[in-house]
This record gives structure tokens, C-alpha cells and sequence, in this order.
């Protein structure tokens, strides 16, 4: 039992497909902990302040650094060494992926959400579900008036000029919040890119529907389990601790000089078996590249640099035609509305 050994990695690894038995129990601090369900855990202290907080890693199976991190946070709370004050919901997104080692089983679980998931029937798609349910039972259990975040936690598939970034999902009018790019900054996230349209990922999906401060956080490169250092998630992992318990964030100190924010300029989805990049497969995210140069062909589409320089995320030929292949960047504009 979970209760037990309060590893909620390990149980999850044990048990990807179903719960031999769900679990409520109550730790001596008066903290309730439920596992209703295969690596999903809410944990709500007797007197919670005024947040709901969701943190969900594993939606991609094989990136291990967020999800081992998160198992030690879980720990921390269970063995009473870390005290919880906000709500708290934790999601450990594609369990039978991270048995396998790998991103996904069949679908990318990070293009089913917003409904998504109902044009198709894989494992994938009814996981979306089901993690939508429990996100929107979490977020409304709480009820109205209270601060809401998500941090929907990866890791790349490649090297990086900047080793961690945020997606800020479309915000559909409502201003970009330097209080939360202060929060990511204190936690060692000091790149932003600004979602300018509506998505299917797990991020936007929490921002758009329950109006919470949602991210997608990028903290490194991919590795197998046990090959994480600890030490390059340590300022993430206790910018989180400090939320959770409620405590100082520590963003006086932040230096916004050290921040960098994008616009998201081109989203380009692949359309084609003849997709193709022009530049090398180990290319690194964030390379920038100058106004005219071929980026990729699609068939018989060309996919150019449009603005002065765009700099290349999240590269991947090898998604589903219909998915996106790479999102471009370029520094942010003066006209971008922040509070």
C-alpha cells in the first residue's frame, strides 16, 4: 500500500494499468491523501489557504528528471518533513509510457487535451480524459475565488542553448502575469515564450478552462531513470516547496534583467511524409536562424524565416502529419499586455 511506503513513483511503476486498491488515509498534521487512481494523488491539508495547486509530470513517458522530482516532493509531504498548506493535486502523467521508457505508446498525450481526446480511442486518448476529469473535479471541488496554477512539468528530446523555458499558454486577452515569470525565474526558468493561440496540451487546457496560471516547463534533456542529476532541478524543486507550504517566494530578488521573454512567431505543422528539415537532426532548441532562410519543406511547401531572426523549438520531424513539427521564436514585443 502506498500508505505504507508513501513512494507514489514506485506504486505507480508497480501498478500502470490499474490500483489493486484505492487508498484515503490521513497523516498526523491532519493532511488527507487520496489515490483514487493510477499516478494520481490529492493531498489537502485541514485549514488550506486560498490556492489550488496542480503539478503533473510524465505526460511524455520518458522524461524522468520532473516525474523523479515530484516523487520527492510527494515524499517529502507524506513524511511530514515538508507541511502542505495549498491543495494539491499530483499527476503522473502516462504511466504505462514510463514502464516502457518511452515519450508515448502509440499518441502524444500533450496534443489530447480541450477535448482532443475524443477523436480517437487509443490509451492515449482515454488517459486525456481522465485527466481532464480529475483536474476540473480538483479545480471545482476548491470552488470559485481562489488562486489556481498548474505546472505541467518535461524535459526535451534534445540539447538546448537555454537549458529550462516556460510555455505561457494563450491567455485569450487576460494580461501575462510578471508575477508568475518572477516565480519561474526564482526556480532557475528564466526563458519565457508567449503562446499566441489556442493548443491541445495540458497547460493550456487548465488556463483556458479554469482561468489558472498554467505553464509548460521545460527543466533540461532526457534521461533514463536514476541518470538525473538532482542538483539542476534543485531551484525548481524548492521554488515548489515554498508554494506548496505556503512560504516566501523570494521574488523581490528576482533580476529581470536575466529574463528573456519570446513571442511565439510561426507554429509549423507537418502535413507530409516528404516533411523535412533543413538543418541537422541535433540541432539544439533556441538556434537562431536569419530573415529568408528555408527552415523546412512539406511537400511541395516551403516554410521560410519571416521575421529579422526566428530561433527554432522543439524540432521534430517524426510527429504525425497534422502535428506540429516546430515552433519559431523571436524576442518579445513592446505591445504585449503584462500586470
Amino acid at each position: 500500500m502506498l500508505q505504507d511506503h508513501k513512494d507514489l513513483l514506485a506504486h505507480t511503476l508497480a501498478h500502470p494499468h490499474h490500483l489493486p486498491q484505492t487508498e484515503t488515509f490521513t497523516l498526523a498534521n491532519g493532511t488527507k491523501v487520496q489515490l483514487p487512481d493510477v499516478g494520481v494523488m490529492i493531498i489537502e491539508p485541514s485549514r488550506p489557504t486560498e490556492q489550488d495547486v496542480v503539478l503533473s509530470a510524465g505526460v511524455h513517458g520518458n522524461e524522468t528528471g520532473p516525474i523523479e522530482m515530484l516523487n520527492e516532493l510527494v515524499l517529502a509531504l507524506l513524511d511530514g518533513s515538508l507541511t502542505l498548506r495549498s491543495r494539491l493535486l499530483v499527476l503522473l502523467g502516462n504511466p504505462p509510457a514510463m514502464v516502457a521508457g518511452k515519450r508515448e505508446l502509440e499518441v502524444n498525450l500533450n496534443r489530447l487535451f480541450s477535448g482532443a481526446h475524443q477523436q480517437g480511442d487509443t490509451p492515449e486518448h482515454h488517459r486525456a480524459a481522465l485527466l481532464e476529469q480529475y483536474v476540473r473535479d480538483f479545480f471545482e471541488a476548491g470552488g470559485e475565488g481562489r488562486a489556481r496554477y498548474h505546472y505541467d512539468l518535461h524535459t526535451a528530446i534534445r540539447d538546448s542553448r537555454r537549458e529550462k523555458f516556460a510555455i505561457y499558454p494563450f491567455r485569450h486577452g487576460r494580461p501575462w502575469r510578471w508575477q508568475q515569470i518572477d516565480f519561474l525565474a526564482s526556480g532557475g526558468v528564466e526563458t519565457i515564450l508567449l503562446s499566441h493561440s489556442a493548443t491541445t496540451t495540458f497547460s493550456y487546457f487548465s488556463s483556458n478552462e479554469f482561468g489558472a496560471d498554467a505553464f509548460t516547463v521545460e527543466l533540461g534533456k532526457v534521461h533514463p531513470f536514476g541518470e538525473n542529476d538532482p542538483a539542476r532541478l534543485a531551484a525548481i524543486k524548492q521554488q515548489l516547496a515554498r508554494l506548496l507550504a505556503a512560504q516566501p517566494l523570494g521574488l523581490e530578488q528576482v533580476d529581470r534583467n536575466r529574463i528573456t521573454v519570446f513571442d511565439v512567431a510561426q507554429v509549423i505543422n507537418k502535413h507530409s511524409d516528404d516533411f523535412a528539415f533543413t538543418f541537422a537532426d541535433d540541432e539544439a532548441n533556441f538556434t537562431p536562424f536569419p530573415r529568408g532562410h528555408l527552415l523546412a519543406t512539406d511537400g511541395g511547401k516551403a516554410h521560410y524565416v519571416v521575421a529579422e531572426e526566428e530561433a527554432i523549438v522543439f524540432p521534430n520531424a517524426r510527429v504525425a502529419n497534422g502535428q506540429r513539427a516546430l515552433l519559431t521564436v523571436v524576442p518579445v514585443g513592446s505591445d504585449q499586455p503584462f500586470e
